[in-house]
């Protein structure tokens, strides 16, 4: 049976969704405020469990044309002494798939491309919706209300629908640290072009690492982390002199990187999370994304458990032969355990980096000194591994 499906948000989640829906015969529309999708961050980088689930969806491969090639992974001190450098590739071996980072314009462009633009409006915000036994009613701030037999609310990380599909307010928790990120042509100088290079001290973070597939114009997606109060002054023009201020002393290549930087292309993002939630369901509901979810960037999967989040809903609905309340129990056992975990661990990830317990932050960085990659890759290998596809 075919179901009525409306999604609210047409960001990575939103669209993964859609597509996944979509894909197994469903009628998708996809309703976002926004009156141009402009992604939010330079690039993102789609783990193999991610790339898996693109893989199935039919996108993967294109993904992998325009991605980065990530070959190695290696961490230095702010001075540039080599702490560890290691292949990826014993990974990738073991979990069947490559890392795909990826500019997010092009990968919402993909994502985009196979729903169809024809399935998505913009420029509506959804205020509030209904429920009864004949479906949900969404209204709109143009008056208009559309009615579905599911909503799924995809609508980030400041999600007021979600706090009405839960009864209760859902704050936001500052992780303690802002990030500036940025693309930069990618050059040796910077780093090798197939690794991915992080600078590590006084509990801040320089990362370089491969974003495009055009080898004739490759580019590195770079960011910079510091621990600062939260709503410290956001000025563009700032940037540059910003970075320079933090960053002074610092390796070689992280001052050529802020040499080069276009301030104009960078975003300046406060980094928050949500506390992992009790359910991601509500009747003829689902919450998927970062609005399910909201994680620190610390672990790179807030783009991939939205994919998973879309996959695991569309194979409920399959596995339930479309009965909407069975799906949605399916999806929360399935889903509550799993992102919950991933949260967890990428806020422990964001505090040791950044200097939360500056002891453990300490140790860490004596860690890395020791480090041959089996560590690093044994947690990485856990988390793609529990994904849908293994």
């Amino acid at each position: 049976m075919s179901l009525n499906v409306l999604v609210i948000g047409a960001g990575m989640g939103g669209l993964t969704a859609a597509l996944a829906l979509a894909r197994r015969g469903h009628r998708v529309a996809v309703v976002d405020r926004v009156a141009e999708l402009r992604p939010v961050g330079a690039a993102i980088s789609v783990w193999s469990n991610g790339v898996k689930i693109l893989k199935a969806l039919g996108v993967g491969e294109a993904l992998e044309q325009v991605s980065g090639d990530m070959q190695r992974m290696s961490y230095y001190t702010r001075d540039g002494a080599r702490l560890t450098d290691f292949s990826l590739a014993p990974l990738y071996a073991e979990v069947g798939q490559r890392a795909c980072p990826v500019a997010r314009a092009a990968l919402q462009q993909l994502l985009l491309d196979a729903v169809g633009a024809q399935a998505v409006t913009l420029g509506t915000a959804c205020t509030g919706y209904r429920q009864d036994d004949a479906g949900v009613t969404a209204r709109f701030d143009d008056g208009s209300e559309r009615h579905a037999d599911l909503l799924v609310i995809a609508d980030g990380t400041h999600s007021r629908l979600r706090e009405q599909a839960l009864g209760r307010p859902v704050p936001r928790r500052y992780c303690g640290y802002v990030n500036w990120n940025v693309r930069v042509p990618a050059s040796e100088d910077l780093a090798p072009l197939n690794d991915w290079v992080q600078y590590v001290g006084d509990h801040q973070r320089v990362s370089l690492m491969p974003m495009s597939g055009d080898p004739a114009n490759p580019e590195f997606y770079c960011f910079f982390d510091v621990p600062l109060p939260a709503g410290s002054d956001n000025d563009p023009a700032r940037y540059r002199d910003e970075l320079a201020h933090h960053f002074a002393g610092w390796a070689p290549p992280v001052q050529r990187l802020i040499a080069r930087i276009d301030p104009a292309a960078m975003a300046r993002v406060e980094i928050h999370d949500i506390e992992p939630l009790e359910t991601l369901v509500a009747p003829r509901v689902a919450i998927l994304g970062d609005a399910a979810h909201g994680m620190a960037p610390d672990l790179g999967q807030g783009g991939c458990q939205a994919m998973e989040d879309a996959w695991v809903l569309a194979e409920a609905l399959e596995a339930s032969d479309h009965a909407i309340a069975e799906a949605l129990e399916r999806y929360d056992a399935a889903r509550v355990s799993r992102v919950g975990e991933i949260v967890s661990r990428a806020r422990q990830r964001a505090e040791t980096t950044h200097g939360a317990d500056p002891a453990a932050t300490r140790a860490w960085y004596a860690e890395l000194a020791a480090e041959d990659g089996r560590h690093i890759m044994g947690g990485m290998r856990r988390t793609i591994l529990g994904g849908p596809f293994g």
